[in-house]
């Protein structure tokens, strides 16, 4: 079969390699879509690194069984089962690993599809069949593609902040995760103020439900929340963007007693104590979300009916990956898939 790799500095290849066969305890399977997350361009503009063996990318794939090893239980898998997979996995016996954040396992480095095992950008991938969790016949692939990180991560920051039901979120950063976080926001109750750069991320965010939209480029985030918000600032932000300047004015738009999450890869942050704890601030960090609640949150979308599809504006074939990401790493517009 062949996948896609980064040999480095920007470029891409799609090479061949084996078919997977599974071993004991995992499954393949057939990848019907394979979805574009920010995080790869962190190792699409890495240096090159010589000598060093180059893994498939894609960690948000979605499928069908194709081949079951030996030791998987019936209940578990079978040949057809249409499936997302949660793409860390662990030793499986510690306590992080038995509450499903294999990607917190503390016996041993967590695997992570693209990074140290093969991705899901292929015709197939190979899994342990713990980390394949049941698609709804009502949600696509490309959807389950979705909630298998981008979406499955705005989930789990909410999750983090609480119940956000009723109270002013300023999501900043409309990019896959950012759009998810103000769709389920929105969902959840949340008067959203959805904030980025590009004019047509943020018309995508009113179409998504959010309340009002706030671009960098025009007028200082912080002045424009307190001026939506009646001088008070927003009860709750998610920084989803990665960018250092955001970051701080997420901090600097909250309210008094404010929660604030920190998705987004990458961001220098740093604020003043005594600022921060005279307005009874609390700071958090998110990563990702375990495979309980990708499988919660998969329900929440199929129950409301939202419109994850939406969220990709880009669907790709394994040849056109150069194009792809050379699209994909301008960050001016939707969510890619790769269908095989």
């Amino acid at each position: 079969m062949k996948g896609i790799v980064f040999p480095g500095n920007d470029r891409v290849e799609l090479r061949e390699f084996q078919d997977p066969e599974p071993g004991y305890g995992e499954v393949v399977v057939g990848v019907r879509a394979s979805g574009m997350c920010g995080s790869d361009l962190h190792a699409y503009h890495a240096p090159a690194a010589d000598g060093q063996d180059l893994v498939i990318e894609g960690h948000e794939p979605c499928g069908v069984v194709e081949k079951i090893g030996e030791g998987v239980p019936s209940h578990v898998a079978q040949v057809g089962d249409r499936v997302m997979i949660h793409h860390y996995w662990g030793c499986g016996t510690c306590s992080e690993c038995r509450s499903g954040w294999s990607q917190l396992c503390t016996s041993m480095e967590p695997r992570i599809s693209s990074v140290n095992e093969h991705g899901g950008h292929a015709s197939m991938i190979k899994v342990p069949a713990a980390q394949i969790l049941p698609l709804p016949d009502e949600l696509s692939f490309k959807a389950g593609a979705a909630i298998a990180c981008g979406t499955g991560t705005a989930w789990g920051a909410l999750l983090r902040l609480g119940d956000v039901g009723g109270k002013t979120l300023v999501v900043v950063g409309q990019g896959p995760v950012g759009a998810s976080a103000t769709m389920l926001g929105v969902a959840l109750g949340a008067r959203v103020i959805a904030v980025d750069l590009s004019d047509a991320r943020l018309q995508k965010a009113l179409t998504f439900g959010a309340d009002a939209v706030v671009n960098p480029a025009n007028e200082d985030v912080a002045d424009a929340v307190r001026r939506l918000t009646g001088g008070t600032g927003a009860e709750l932000m998610m920084e989803t963007s990665g960018n250092s300047r955001g970051a701080q004015s997420g901090i600097d738009s909250l309210a008094i007693w404010g929660r604030g999450c920190f998705v987004g890869v990458g961001a220098d942050v740093h604020f003043n104590t005594r600022d921060t704890l005279r307005r009874q601030l609390t700071l958090l960090t998110s990563w990702t979300m375990s495979t309980v609640e990708q499988m919660r949150c998969a329900r929440f979308v199929m129950e409301r009916n939202l419109p994850v599809d939406d969220l990709f504006t880009h669907t790709w074939s394994l040849g056109d990956a150069e194009d792809a990401y050379r699209w994909f790493s301008e960050q001016t517009d939707g969510k890619g898939a790769f269908v095989p």
